[in-house]
């Protein structure tokens, strides 16, 4: 499988966020049904935004891209995403996408242009537009050519770009120059793994032309098809607007995860969002549904809680039974929002047997839900952590109340409850809840407590 990664120019948003996880989810399910899979991301790490954003800077190129390479690893680690196979750079593959341009221009596919640049001949390639589902004609009508543009065909695209004063260049056969972006990704897939694999996926946006253009170059040249399966995940609307900087609503990673004083809690609450709704639905974001994930991941995180760590010793028909609907979830194309469901009602008998007292099938059952949350890569972290409980877990309420300062109020609050002094007992409860602590008081006469 080869996804389309990030252009390091600027920290990861909302959007990349999803297609890290979304892939990284499709890795899990497969290797969980034995599976054995290869999975390349590449970086694009030279290319016109990056040019732009490094004279802003007033910083080399490579400066801007380490930089927020090591910052994109960093939002990967946050959201549980782990490391693809191999993670190819654009630099790095220069000598391979010359060739393949060079192989195009022999097959007629390709032309040198009046300006230097080297182009694909659209019309040369049948079936053009078959993925995106347009026609020539439809493209024809949106197309537009610049005036300093040395290309025959308004619907031609760049292969390689003749060198400007102060860009970055490489040799090659039609003169010192880099490439265009969609070339780079037909050369690094090839090249990692070969002409023809199983999965290319992606941002929605990128289906057309990135994409379209990736199988008429690819294939050009192989004379192969190129990818059975096409992934391409929904689009991120912030209260129902697309997701951008000229909006005001572009939220990256960091912002999100900076919004909540424990980044690791924050971090699967986000990855825990990006599942309740199928890779390609559109995903609506807003203050209120990240609560709501955050609600429903407390409910789960609560009732493994319950169950210990060691594993059962057998499957009843029962658990079974999820187990099978958990899988075919994931079956129907990866319907993530089925298999939580599946989650959820694991948690819910977790509860009952809890409640029953019947202490073998709250083992069983939280063990499955333990397993079956960690082909979704979720429910990683410890539960009395991940929901703030008892003292010493977190170091305060929003930096108001220290975790010693809530155990003594708590402790008033018992004092007045023996004393059956129930209105100071109750006003205390809700002074916590004002700040943010949660109280549970358990059957043995005890009470935890968690920060919201």
């Amino acid at each position: 499988m080869y996804v389309c990664g990030m252009t390091v120019y600027d920290f990861c948003h909302l959007g990349h966020a999803r297609v890290l996880v979304v892939f990284d989810m499709v890795v899990r399910v497969l290797r969980s049904r034995g599976l054995e899979v290869r999975y390349v991301r590449n970086i694009t790490d030279i290319d016109d935004k990056i040019i732009v954003r490094a004279n802003e800077l007033s910083e080399p190129i490579d400066a801007v891209t380490s930089r927020f390479i090591d910052a994109m690893h960093e939002d990967e680690a946050a959201l549980n995403v782990m490391p693809p196979d191999e993670e190819p750079r654009a630099t790095g593959h220069i000598q391979s996408i010359i060739d393949m341009v060079r192989v195009l221009q022999d097959k007629g596919l390709a032309y040198q242009g009046s300006n230097g640049d080297v182009y694909f001949r659209v019309r040369k390639f049948p079936g053009y537009g078959a993925l995106s589902g347009r026609s020539l004609d439809e493209l024809l009508t949106g197309a537009r050519v610049e005036k300093d543009e040395g290309k025959d065909d308004p619907l031609d695209f760049v292969l390689w770009k003749t060198a400007k004063a102060n860009e970055p260049s490489w040799p090659s056969p039609w003169g010192d120059g880099r490439p265009g972006w969609h070339i780079e990704c037909s050369a690094m897939s090839t090249q990692c793994l070969g002409d023809h694999f199983d999965i290319h996926g992606g941002g929605m946006d990128l289906r057309f032309p990135h994409h379209e253009n990736e199988i008429a170059q690819s294939e050009g040249a192989t004379g192969k098809r190129f990818v059975n399966t096409w992934m391409h995940n929904g689009f991120v609307q912030i209260d129902e607007e697309k997701m951008s900087k000229s909006l005001g609503n572009f939220l990256t990673i960091r912002n999100l995860l900076a919004d909540d004083p424990d980044p690791n809690r924050a971090g699967e609450v986000i990855r825990f969002l990006i599942l309740l709704s199928h890779y390609r639905s559109p995903l609506n974001f807003s203050d209120g549904i990240l609560g709501q994930a955050r609600a429903g991941l407390d409910r789960l995180y609560a009732a493994l809680r319950l169950a210990p760590a060691k594993p059962a010793s057998a499957l009843s028909a029962e658990v079974r039974s999820y187990e099978a609907a958990f899988q075919q979830a994931l079956d129907d194309d990866f319907n993530t929002p089925s298999a939580i469901a599946v989650l959820f009602e694991l948690a819910r008998e977790i509860n009952k047997a809890s409640e029953a007292r019947d202490t073998a099938l709250v083992d069983e059952l939280g063990c499955a839900l333990k397993r079956l949350a960690d082909v979704l890569g979720i429910l990683y972290q410890d539960p009395e952590r991940f929901l703030g409980i008892g003292s010493g877990s977190r170091s305060g309420v929003d930096g108001i109340l220290s975790a010693s300062e809530i155990e003594n109020l708590l402790a008033e609050r018992r004092q007045a409850r023996e004393s059956r002094d129930f209105a100071r007992a109750d006003e205390i409860r809700d002074q916590l809840e004002q700040m943010g602590v949660e109280l549970m008081d358990r059957p043995d006469g005890s009470t935890e407590w968690r920060v919201r």
